[in-house]
C-alpha cells in the first residue's frame, strides 16, 4: 500500500504539466514518436548543416574560454519532451534563444550545471565559481548568443535567406522538468565538447521541428538535395583549390554522378554540362587608410596622461610615508617622460613650463613595434 509519497517520475510528470511546452506521451513511447517525426534522411540533411558550423564554434568557444576547444560534429535525431528529460541530469541550465524573422522557431541550448560552471568560470576568469548566479548565467547566455549567431550565418548561406534573426538569450537553472524545451516534437543535436584537458562535456541543442523542415526546404528542395550538397561539399572544396569542378556539380544546381562517365540510371549516356569554376583570388590585400571614415570619431575625447616615472615599494614603506618623504623614481633627471593615451604609451617628451602651468613638448613618437613590446 502506498504511503502517499510521490516518486521522482511522478513529480517530473506533474511539473511537466505546468509548462505549456509539455507534450502528451504516446502509447508507443517517446523514442517511437521521435523517429516518426524526423526521418533519417531529414536528420542526416540537417546534421550536414550543423557539421558546417563546428569549426567556427570551436574557435568561438576558444576565444571565450581562453583554452583550446574542440566541438565534435553532433549526433542529430528527433525527440519529445518525455524522451529528452529521461536523458538529462536532474538539474540543467536551459538557455532559450528563439529564431525570428522569415524562419521563426523555438530554439534552446541545454547543459549540466558542471558544464555551465566551467564555461562561466573561464569566461569570467573566476576559477572559484561554484554556483550558477545571475552573473554566471549571463556569461553562458553571451556564449550561447555567439553560437547561435554562427549558426544563423551558415543557415543563411545554405538557404539564401538573409532575414533569419536571433532573439534575446534567456537562461534559467533549475529542475529539468521546468526546462523550456520546444513544444511538441523537436530535433535534438548533441555535441561532445572538449574544453582544455580532462573529460569532454556534452551540450544539447534543441530545434523546433517546423524550423528544421523550413531550413531543409529552403536549402534546395528538401532533404535529398541537402544530403547531396553535404556529400559534395568536400569534393567542391578540393576542386576549388585545383581550379576545376568536381564530377556531378553542374551549373545551375547540384546533380549526383551515377557510375562515373556521366552515366545515369537507366543506361543514359548524356553527361551534364560541367564547366570549370573560376574562384576569386584569396590573396591578402592591405586596407587603405580611407577604408574607414575616421571623421566619425574625431570629436571623441580620450584620456591623455604624462608619466614622470615609476617605482616599487614594500607595503611597510608605503605605510611609513608621511609629509616630507622623498620618493625616488626610475627616471633620470632630464630623461624624457612618457605620454600615454588610455594608459597606452604613444610618445615621449620633455617637461616645459607654460605661463604657470606644466606642459610637455613631444620629442619622439613611439613606433608600433615599441608599443607592442611594451604590451608584451
Amino acid at each position: 500500500m502506498s504511503d502517499g509519497a510521490l516518486s521522482q517520475d511522478e513529480i517530473d510528470s506533474l511539473l511537466a504539466g505546468l509548462d505549456g511546452g509539455a507534450a502528451a506521451p504516446s502509447a508507443s513511447g517517446g523514442g517511437t514518436r521521435a523517429s516518426s517525426a524526423l526521418s533519417p534522411q531529414d536528420a542526416q540533411a540537417f546534421k550536414a548543416v550543423l557539421d558546417a558550423t563546428t569549426g567556427a564554434q570551436s574557435q568561438n568557444l576558444s576565444m571565450i574560454t581562453g583554452l583550446a576547444v574542440t566541438v565534435q560534429n553532433p549526433a542529430v535525431d528527433g525527440a519529445t519532451r518525455d524522451s529528452f528529460l529521461r536523458e538529462v541530469p536532474e538539474e540543467v541550465l536551459c538557455v532559450v534563444v528563439p529564431f525570428a524573422g522569415s524562419l521563426p522557431g523555438d530554439h534552446a541550448f541545454v547543459m549540466s550545471k558542471e558544464t555551465a560552471l566551467k564555461i562561466a568560470s573561464l569566461a569570467n576568469k573566476d576559477e572559484g565559481l561554484s554556483e550558477l548566479d545571475d552573473m554566471a548565467i549571463s556569461a553562458v547566455q553571451e556564449c550561447v548568443s555567439t553560437l547561435s549567431g554562427t549558426e544563423i550565418t551558415v543557415i543563411s548561406e545554405r538557404t539564401g535567406n538573409r532575414n533569419i534573426q536571433s532573439g534575446v538569450a534567456e537562461g534559467s537553472f533549475g529542475p529539468k522538468a521546468m526546462a523550456k524545451v520546444p513544444t511538441g516534437d523537436f530535433v535534438r543535436a548533441t555535441y561532445q565538447v572538449q574544453i582544455g584537458e580532462g573529460a569532454p562535456d556534452r551540450i544539447t541543442e534543441l530545434f523546433a521541428l517546423s524550423f528544421v523542415r523550413d531550413v531543409l526546404a529552403s536549402a534546395g528542395g528538401g532533404a535529398q538535395s541537402a544530403v547531396q550538397a553535404a556529400g559534395l561539399s568536400g569534393a567542391a572544396a578540393a576542386a576549388g583549390q585545383m581550379g576545376m569542378a568536381p564530377q556531378g556539380l553542374a551549373m545551375g544546381g547540384l546533380m549526383p554522378n551515377y557510375g562515373g562517365m556521366g552515366a545515369f540510371p537507366g543506361g543514359g549516356m548524356n553527361p551534364p554540362n560541367v564547366q570549370p569554376i573560376q574562384f576569386a583570388s584569396l590573396q591578402m590585400q592591405q586596407a587603405s587608410p580611407e577604408a574607414g571614415n575616421i571623421g566619425l570619431i574625431m570629436d571623441v575625447y580620450m584620456e591623455m596622461t604624462v608619466e614622470l616615472g615609476r617605482t616599487r615599494k614594500a607595503i611597510k614603506e608605503i605605510l611609513g610615508m608621511g609629509e616630507g618623504t622623498i620618493i625616488e623614481l626610475d627616471k633620470l633627471a632630464g630623461e624624457p617622460v612618457d605620454i600615454l593615451v588610455n594608459h597606452k604609451l604613444i610618445a615621449k617628451g620633455e617637461v616645459v613650463v607654460i605661463d604657470e602651468n606644466f606642459g610637455v613638448r613631444v620629442t619622439e613618437i613611439v613606433s608600433p613595434m615599441e608599443r607592442m613590446g611594451d604590451l608584451g
